[in-house]
C-alpha cells in the first residue's frame, strides 16, 4: 500500500493511543457501527487533509467501516502524530504525513492524497480545495462535494465563492453548532493552554496574557487563561465582540496598546499579520508569541526576522529572537498552531461531535451506476441521514443534500 510516514515501528504506541481516544468518542462509535451494517460509503473515494491525530484516526476507522476508500494527509506540517500515522498504515489506510515535514513534502503529500481521484474532499484549512483549483483541475469532474472543518478554511472558501472561483460546493462543518460552540471554545481553550505549558513550562498566574481575537476560540482561551490566574487582555476588531469581552470582565485594548502590556500573546483570528512590526518594536523584554489559528501567518514572522539581530533555539519549539536593542522575543512552534505542534490537540470528547458531523456528511453522497449522485436512490434533494441537517451552511454552487 502506498504511504509515507516516519516510522512503522511506532504502530503499537499509536494503536494504544487511538483506542484510548476512542473510549471518549461514543457518538462516532455509534455512527461507525451503523455504517458498518449499512455500508453506505461503498465505492466512495475520499481525500482527507486533516490533523493526523488519535481523534482523526477514529474518524478514518468510521469512514472505512462504511465502505469508503480513502487517503489521508496532514493539514499542517507540525500537527501529525507519527505513531498514529503508523498505526493507520498498519490498518491499511494510505497515510502521507510526517511531523515536521518541509513545505515541498507537505504539498507532495497533498497531491498523493488527491491521486485517489476523490468524490469527496475533507479539508481542515482548504488546502485540498486550493490545490484542486490551482494545479489539479482535472479532478473537479470527479468531485461531488467537500467538507471544511475550520474557521480559516471557511474564510478562504467564502472568498473563492464570492469571486466565482469555487467549482464545487463545500459543507462548512465549522458552522455546525455542535462544532463551533464546543470544539472551538472548549477544545481550543484547553488544548492551547496545554500547548503553551508544554512548550514553555511558564507560570500563568500573575502573567498578562493578550488574546488576539474574541470569536469562539478566543472566548474559550480567555476563560481558561483567567481560570489559571492570568490577567487577560483582549484585542478585537469587531465592536460587538469587543463589547462582549468587556461585559465578560476582560480588559479590551487596541493591539498597539496591548503590545506594551503583554507577557504572552496568542492569536486566534484566522487572519494575516495580526501581530506586526510596530508591535514587536514596543513589546517588553521576554514577551512570548504564539498562534492557535490554522496557518502561521497571524504573526508576521518575516518582520520579526528582519528586526532581529540574532536568533537561536532555547528550548524545543521555542525560538529566541534578540532585537538590536537587546530585548528578547520568544516565538513558539514556528508560529504554527500551538495546540497541535506542542500538545495533542483537542480532547477526544469534544472532537467526537465535530467528527460525527464529518461522518454524517460523508454518508449523504455515494457513487451510483458509475456516476456520482447525491443522497440516496439517486434523489439529489433527499438526505441520507436527517441528523446531517444540523450542518448549517454550504459554500459554493450546487446541491448538498
Amino acid at each position: 500500500m502506498d504511504h509515507h510516514v516516519k516510522d512503522l515501528g511506532l504502530v503499537k504506541q499509536g494503536r494504544q493511543r487511538i483506542e484510548w481516544a476512542d473510549i471518549e468518542m461514543p457518538v462516532l462509535r455509534s455512527i461507525r457501527e451503523r455504517l458498518r451494517r449499512e455500508r453506505p460509503l461503498a465505492g466512495l473515494r475520499i481525500a482527507a487533509c486533516l490533523h493526523v491525530t488519535t481523534e482523526t484516526a477514529a474518524l478514518m476507522r468510521t469512514l472505512i467501516a462504511g465502505g469508503a476508500q480513502l487517503r489521508l494527509c496532514a493539514s499542517n506540517p507540525l500537527s501529525t502524530q507519527d505513531d498514529v500515522a503508523a498505526a493507520l498504515v498498519e490498518e491499511q489506510t494510505a497515510v502521507f504525513a510526517i511531523k515536521g515535514e518541509d513545505r515541498d513534502t507537505y504539498y507532495r503529500h497533498i497531491n498523493q492524497a488527491l491521486d485517489i481521484k476523490p468524490h469527496l474532499t475533507m479539508d481542515d484549512g482548504a488546502d485540498l480545495v486550493s490545490t484542486i483549483h490551482s494545479t489539479r483541475q482535472e479532478l473537479v469532474k470527479e468531485v461531488i462535494a467537500g467538507t471544511e472543518e475550520t474557521t480559516t478554511g471557511v474564510i478562504r472558501l467564502r472568498a473563492m465563492a464570492r469571486d466565482g472561483a469555487l467549482k464545487y460546493p463545500i459543507v462548512a462543518i465549522n458552522d455546525a453548532k455542535t462544532k463551533h460552540l464546543f470544539d472551538n471554545r472548549y477544545g481550543t481553550g484547553q488544548s492551547t493552554i496545554d500547548g503553551l505549558l508544554r512548550a514553555t513550562n511558564l507560570l500563568l498566574a500573575g502573567k498578562t496574557l493578550v488574546i488576539c481575537g474574541y470569536g469562539s476560540c478566543g472566548r474559550g482561551l480567555a476563560s481558561r487563561a483567567r481560570g489559571m490566574g492570568a490577567q487577560v487582555i483582549v484585542t478585537e476588531v469587531s465592536p460587538l465582540h469587543a463589547l462582549e469581552a468587556v461585559m465578560e470582565g476582560y480588559q479590551v485594548l487596541p493591539m498597539v496598546q496591548a503590545a506594551r502590556e503583554g507577557d504572552i500573546f496568542i492569536t486566534v483570528t484566522g487572519n494575516r499579520a495580526v501581530i506586526r512590526r510596530e508591535h514587536f518594536e514596543i513589546m517588553k523584554d521576554g514577551a512570548v508569541l504564539a498562534n492557535s489559528g490554522h496557518f502561521n501567518v497571524e504573526i508576521d514572522i518575516p518582520a520579526l526576522l528582519d528586526l532581529a539581530a540574532s536568533s537561536r533555539e532555547v528550548r524545543e519549539l521555542v525560538q529566541e529572537y534578540r532585537m538590536r536593542d537587546g530585548r528578547r522575543l520568544y516565538l513558539l512552534a514556528e508560529g504554527r498552531l500551538l495546540n497541535l505542534a506542542a500538545a495533542e490537540g483537542h480532547p477526544a470528547a469534544v472532537m467526537d461531535m465535530s467528527f460525527a458531523n464529518q461522518a454524517l456528511v460523508a454518508g449523504r453522497h455515494r457513487p451510483v451506476g458509475g456516476t456520482t449522485e447525491a443522497g440516496s436512490h439517486g434523489d439529489p434533494h433527499r438526505r441520507t441521514d436527517p441528523r446531517a441537517a444540523e450542518i448549517s451552511s454550504v459554500v459554493g454552487r450546487g446541491h448538498i443534500s
